[in-house]
């Protein structure tokens, strides 16, 4: 472990932002399971909404904007065949 204070600082501000990456990566994944979960009555609204939630990640740099894209790209793809 680090004794200098920049270095403690840098540490705890890493564990925070493992912190709030986890959480929004496990929230990625929920979404995205609902999505394909959904019937075909939903499937439209529950699209929608994983979308959102994957362009907001996205947009905070948790995940890369072209994964991001490619992400939603073979989610509506995959509802597309299924429907």
């Amino acid at each position: 472990m680090a004794n200098h204070k920049q270095a403690l600082k840098r540490h705890r501000q890493s564990l925070k932002a493992r912190s709030r990456n986890r959480h929004f990566k496990t929230m990625l994944r929920n979404v995205v399971k609902k999505a394909l979960a959904a019937g075909t009555e939903e499937a439209g609204q529950a699209f929608r909404t994983a979308e959102s939630v994957v362009m907001h990640i996205a947009s905070k740099g948790i995940i890369p904007k072209k994964r991001a894209s490619r992400k939603v790209s073979r989610l509506a793809k995959r509802l597309q065949a299924s429907a």
